[in-house]
């Protein structure tokens, strides 16, 4: 599985996600889009997982696909 992690999320829990591919947003160079863009290129990379701390983005976006 392909995540990523935003701004943020603490880098300490990488090691939980063994097996899986994890990148963060600054790693590719996304560390200064907003939301919308962030959610856009994510998906157009192929990332399965967004793990990200802020708590209102599911209000700031449309995540019901």
């Amino acid at each position: 599985m392909l995540v990523l992690f935003d701004q943020s999320t603490p880098v300490p829990i990488r090691p939980s996600l063994k097996g899986h591919t994890v990148e963060t947003a600054w790693q590719r160079g996304w560390d200064k889009l907003k939301n919308g863009d962030l959610l856009r290129a994510a998906e157009e990379a192929g990332f399965e997982v967004l793990v990200t701390p802020d708590k209102n983005i599911r209000y700031q976006q449309n995540l019901e696909n």
